[in-house]
């Protein structure tokens, strides 16, 4: 069964004024349907794989054959990384949306990092800092909250690790409103973080 993309949870114009609606269009209509596509034709021969949800293809690349592994490894972590992507924001000034963390994250935070500022400041730095395209991620490895950063479509989900919170790097995400001003967006997102979905995904990953 092919797969399909994922409609958006909200609007195109829902994110303003921190993602632009014409961003919004490209990213979700263009960039994410092109790696459905792609992943679509790479497993077009391997129907088992393709029956497979895109999360558990991208947890178990050893069993995918060596000589389509790399492009499922990036066409579907292209499209695993943005299913995730998406339902980690929503429209601003809705309840949950943006402001400080809140319930069982927000507590593991100021365990780990002290307070809200202080692991925002360390995620801004590390996702600005990551050279090239890819992704800032939060995980939660040996009762911590961890964050790095991976090169392109790589996920966290390869080396065992849940994904809970993830920001997308690629220039194409940000650069119509921001140009090369990958800060300014890094800054910006937190007025459209869902952490009602964040909470969700924690709550996972701590099993």
């Amino acid at each position: 069964m092919a797969y399909e993309l994922a409609p958006l949870p909200y609007d195109y114009s829902a994110l303003e004024p921190y993602i632009d609606t014409e961003t919004l269009h490209l990213h979700h209509d263009k960039h994410h349907q092109t790696y459905v596509n792609n992943l679509n034709a790479a497993l077009a021969n391997h129907p088992d794989l393709a029956a497979k949800p895109v999360d558990e293809l991208i947890a178990n690349l050893s069993a995918v054959p060596e000589e389509i592994r790399t492009t499922v490894r990036n066409q579907g972590g292209g499209v695993a990384n943005h299913n995730i992507y998406w339902t980690l924001m929503g429209k601003p000034g809705t309840s949950g949306i943006g402001g400080n963390p809140t319930g069982a994250i927000a507590k593991q935070i100021t365990a780990d990092f002290g307070d809200f500022e202080a692991f925002k400041k360390t995620f801004n730095e590390t996702a600005a800092k990551h050279f090239g395209s890819g992704y800032g991620w939060l995980v939660f490895q040996d009762g911590k909250l961890k964050v790095i950063s991976l090169l392109n479509q790589d996920s966290p989900s390869s080396q065992g690790l849940y994904p809970i919170l993830l920001n997308d790097v690629w220039e194409h995400t940000y650069y119509l409103k921001y140009q090369n001003r990958r800060a300014d967006y890094l800054g910006a997102w937190w007025n459209i973080v869902n952490w009602e979905e964040i909470n969700r995904r924690f709550a996972v990953a701590k099993g």
